[in-house]
């Protein structure tokens, strides 16, 4: 039986952010036996998983993102197989709080026991708390997330996000932002705080670093608000208040506020703009409709009020940027119209961490995988039932 898990949580705990992956290896291999170990994380777009010890994989090679270790990253469980001969491979989810970084790689000569299997879901378990705490601290996780240069908007706008997931007993949450490379003004904001859940989704205006430095100054000003206990209301009036006397009316952002009770699925919403919400229940696709309000900043001491709704146990919530609903490709009439309706009706098996990569590839699809001539933001929330502490 390998040393207890909390051990090598410690070992973690005590490594330097830069080696995290290192650490691992030489505890897992002592314990186990392992020949070979490593950490896949996923890349920006969630497209492939790629190796932080042996950068030099290909995307080709099967064990640099091949079928067992997307099995593994979609579905969330261990897979275990034998490749070649004797040996035998264990992939293992990197997940905190329901954030998909990535998988972890056992390889080891012969069938593992059950309790091996275990142990080392464990350990994948810490070592994706820690390297989750080392990303503020090294930059290594990063560059192996990357497959190419980010702008300097992309920069700012992938540092200002929560995380791309998020799981509760009361909901499943889940996000993604394109061009994940060069992705502008479009941004999503959420924080879970005791029986509240907030989510934002920004319609950026402009292009580019002037968008995303605003956007940037609007996420912060929420949050501001929020974290001084201030309500919905308050969080898109100071924003507002704070983008008018910055830039006097002549740039402003459209925005979605929501915050869902998460013991009785009541939805506050201030619609200041806004981004497009839908609700799929029992197989129908519907827009919510709601009042929509000035976008923050237009005009100076602009005052908002929220409206509510109630969310029904399998509700799945989708908030879409204009960049999603009005994407019109050469000829064609926008995705919202229908073709996105579509898309998430297909996804109605897929958790919510797939559900917008679905309806984000069936958008590059649309648009005949040619560049995405605006920002694009999918937000998903599923709703699984009130919930008490």
């Amino acid at each position: 039986m390998p040393q207890a898990p909390a051990s090598v949580s410690r070992v973690l705990r005590h490594a330097p952010p830069d080696r995290l992956v290192e650490v691992a290896d030489r505890a897992i291999r002592s314990a186990t036996g392992a020949v070979r170990t490593d950490v896949f994380v996923a890349d920006y777009r969630i497209a492939g998983l790629w190796p932080v010890l042996d950068p030099s994989l290909s995307a080709s090679d099967p064990s640099a993102g091949g079928d067992d270790a997307q099995r593994c990253f979609r579905s969330q469980q261990p897979v275990v197989d034998s490749p070649d001969g004797g040996r035998c491979r264990m992939w293992l989810p990197l997940t905190v709080w329901g954030e998909r970084l990535g998988v972890l790689l056992v390889e080891l000569s012969g069938p593992p026991a059950p309790e091996t299997v275990d142990w080392v879901g464990e350990v994948a378990g810490d070592l994706a708390v820690a390297l989750r705490a080392a990303d503020r601290e090294t930059d290594r996780y990063r560059r192996a997330r990357r497959r190419e240069r980010l702008t300097m908007a992309a920069e700012l706008q992938w540092d200002l996000l929560p995380g791309r997931s998020l799981t509760h007993p009361a909901f499943r949450l889940a996000g993604q932002l394109e061009p994940a490379y060069s992705v502008g003004g479009d941004h999503f904001d959420w924080s879970l705080d005791t029986d509240r859940l907030t989510v934002t989704v920004l319609n950026g205006t402009g292009s580019g670093l002037s968008a995303a430095l605003l956007t940037s100054v609007a996420v912060n000003a929420m949050r501001n608000a929020r974290r001084s206990g201030g309500s919905l209301v308050e969080q898109a009036e100071l924003a507002s208040d704070t983008l008018f006397y910055q830039h006097r009316g002549v740039r402003h952002v459209a925005t979605l506020l929501l915050e869902v009770d998460v013991r009785r699925g009541r939805v506050r919403a201030v619609d200041a703009g806004s981004p497009h919400l839908l609700r799929a229940r029992a197989g129908a696709v519907e827009r919510i409709t709601l009042e929509q309000q000035l976008p923050l900043g237009m005009f100076p001491e602009t005052r908002y009020h929220p409206q509510e709704f109630d969310l029904d146990v399998g509700d799945r919530l989708f908030v879409v940027s204009d960049g999603v609903y009005a994407a019109d490709p050469t000829g064609a009439e926008p995705y919202g119209s229908r073709a996105m309706a579509r898309s998430i009706r297909s996804t109605r098996l897929q958790p919510a961490a797939e559900a917008v990569g679905t309806v984000m590839r069936e958008l590059h699809a649309y648009h005949a995988d040619a560049d995405l001539r605006d920002d694009a933001v999918v937000v998903c929330l599923d709703w699984r039932g009130g919930w008490e502490q």
